[in-house]
Order: structure tokens, then sequence, then C-alpha cells
């Protein structure tokens, strides 16, 4: 007589008799040997597509394809205000493809030779590796783009600490998580330079360009919180730059304009502001309504007192603000204007 138990094992016999079956038809009746080289054979595939990719996107900067080079095409002229934000696809080009080629290398890194490279083959792509890297993490400087590691799923994490950087992470200096204008307000340019754009440290326009585009990308982000203020750093800047590029000025005295500009910018509001202006949301009314300090504080004791709970995004709560609005400025695009910068205030 046939236990339950027998019948049991001979259901699972012949599952895994099938089941191995399957795995033998989807791989042909391959050997693991064969199956070894057909991974390789893809995986070379993979990394000469990234590599190809790399040299294809890179292929249009002018030479000699410097750290300069780089930076102007794919962050753009530093007179141009548009540039930055325009090129920003660019950019992420770069850094996806960057992405692909590390992780295609570290799949067969260990075994670049059984995919058929030869020595003088593993030297160039090491290489070439090493150069794309490079190039983006200067092209992030410059553009004051971070790379967040958070992003990447736990596998790509992996490979990069296994590849790139093996040594475990370590804090260098109480300065890593701030920004290079935030350095540069806290530490001097001299000593943000050094630690924020150290590989690009002997090359002065480069350094230049890199700083310009910081303060640009800062800018354009702040330019709805205080559109005045900030079209008039926009102006500043241009001047400096404009001076830079016609040699107009030392490198020295340079780098002190940029500094106080910068200074200027994170403060978000000029030295001289009346002192009950004593909020964001406060300078940016007398800033946009022609310095007028009382009506500023008018508008903001009105906004706090009519505001609605959860007015954002809620067209009839909106109006109720725009109402009072427009009951002191009697002007409906003004009343726009004015709305748009209280819509972008947090205090509000």
């Amino acid at each position: 007589m046939v236990s339950a138990a027998d019948d049991l094992f001979k259901s699972v016999e012949k599952a895994i008799s099938v089941y191995t079956s399957e795995l033998d038809h989807s791989a042909g009746g391959a050997t693991p040997e064969v199956m070894m080289q057909d991974r390789l054979a893809k995986g070379r595939e993979k990394l000469d597509e990234a590599l190809e990719a790399l040299e294809l996107l890179c292929e249009p900067v002018e030479p000699p394809k410097g750290e300069m080079e780089h930076i102007q095409y794919f962050c753009g002229n530093t007179e141009i205000p548009a540039d930055l934000a325009e090129r920003e696809p660019r950019r992420a080009a770069l850094y996806n493809a960057a992405a692909s080629l590390m992780r295609a290398f570290a799949n067969i890194a260990d075994e670049l030779d059984g995919a058929g490279y030869d020595a003088g083959d593993i030297a160039r792509i090491k290489h070439r590796r090493d150069h794309y890297l490079k190039v983006r993490e200067i092209v992030k400087l410059a553009s004051g783009e971070t790379l967040d590691l958070k992003t990447y799923e736990a596998d790509m994490r992996h490979l990069i600490d296994t590849y790139i950087e093996a040594d475990e992470p370590r804090k260098i200096s109480p300065f890593d998580d701030l920004t290079l204008l935030d350095l540069i307000v806290r530490i001097g340019i001299g000593a943000a330079i050094d630690a924020r754009l150290d590989p690009m440290k002997g090359d002065q326009e480069a350094v230049a360009e890199a700083i310009e585009n910081n303060v640009r990308s800062k800018i354009v982000k702040e330019h709805l919180n205080d559109p005045a203020y900030f079209e008039a750093m926009s102006a500043l800047l241009d001047e400096i730059v404009k001076a830079r590029k016609a040699k107009a000025v030392e490198y020295e005295a340079y780098l002190a304009q940029i500094a106080e500009l910068v200074r200027q910018v994170e403060k978000g509001h000029v030295d001289a502001t009346p002192p009950n202006l004593d909020t964001p949301g406060k300078r940016a009314l007398f800033n946009n309504l022609g310095q007028d300090e009382e009506l500023a504080l008018r508008i903001d004791e009105t906004v706090r007192h009519v505001r609605p709970d959860g007015w954002r995004g809620v067209p009839a709560k909106e109006r109720v603000i725009k109402a009072a609005l427009f009951g002191i400025l009697r002007d409906g695009e003004r009343v726009e204007d004015i709305f748009r910068i209280v819509e972008a205030q947090f205090e509000y």
C-alpha cells in the first residue's frame, strides 16, 4: 500500500524533474562553462556599449576636451543666465551614462580577461572609466548639483562602494554637508575652493565658472521668493562675469567681488534693510513694493490675518487672500505679482 508520504515524495520528485527539464530547455542544454562564457560575453557587450555612449555624449566637447571645455559644454556660458538650466538634460544624460558605465564595469571587473580583454584593453578601459568619473565630478561641482546616492538602488550603492571607493566612508571635514556657497560665507573663498573645488584648483577659469554657475543656480532657485532682490543679484553677477572675461580685473580682485556677491545671495537681503522687516516674507514684500516699508508691513499683517488654513492650491481660499490684497493695492496685475511672492513664503 502506497502511503501519503510516498505520494508526496513522488510528486516532489516529478516536479523537480519537470523543473530541471525546463531549465535545460531554456539554457539549450548549456553547460555551466558555456553559461559563464555567455554571461561574460553579455557583460562585455554592456561595458562596450556604456563606454561608447559616453564617448558619443562627450564627442561635441570642444578640443582639447579639458576641464574648462567640459564645464562649458555641460553648464553653458555664465554670461547667459538661461544656459545652466537649459543644459540640465545634458548633465542628466552624463550622470546616467556614468552610472551605467560603473554598473557595467563592476559586473565583470574581476573577470575582464575572461571576457576577452587583453592587458592593453583593460588598461584603456580603466583609464576611460576614471576619466569619465572625473568629468562627472567636475560637472557636478561646476553646476552646484550633488549626486545623492539615496537615489541609487541598494546593489548600485554596493557596486560603487566595492569598485569605486573601497574605503569606509569617513568625515574629513566639519563642512562636509555644506554647499560651496555656504563654505565661501563661513570659511572664506580661498579655503572653500580648497575644500570643494580641489579637482579643478589649478585652473582659474574653471574655478571661476564653477563658482558663477553655483551662484546662478542659487539665484534661479530663489527667484520666486523675492524677484526684485534676486534680479538685482543676477545683474551684479552679470557685471562680475563680464569684467572677468574682459580681463578688466585681477583674479584676486575677482575672487573678492564674487565672494561678496555670494554673501549677499546667501543672506537674501541687503545690509541696509530696515530692522522692522525681520522675516524673509516682510523683506520680499518690501523689495517688490518699491521699498515701501509701511505698505510691506501692512500687507504682511493683512495676509496673516485673513489667510485660511490650508489655503495653498485651493482656489476659493486663495481668492480670500487676493481680495484682501486688492483692497490695499487696487491693481489686479499687482495683486497677482504680490500673491505669487506670498505663496512662495513658508511663513504664510
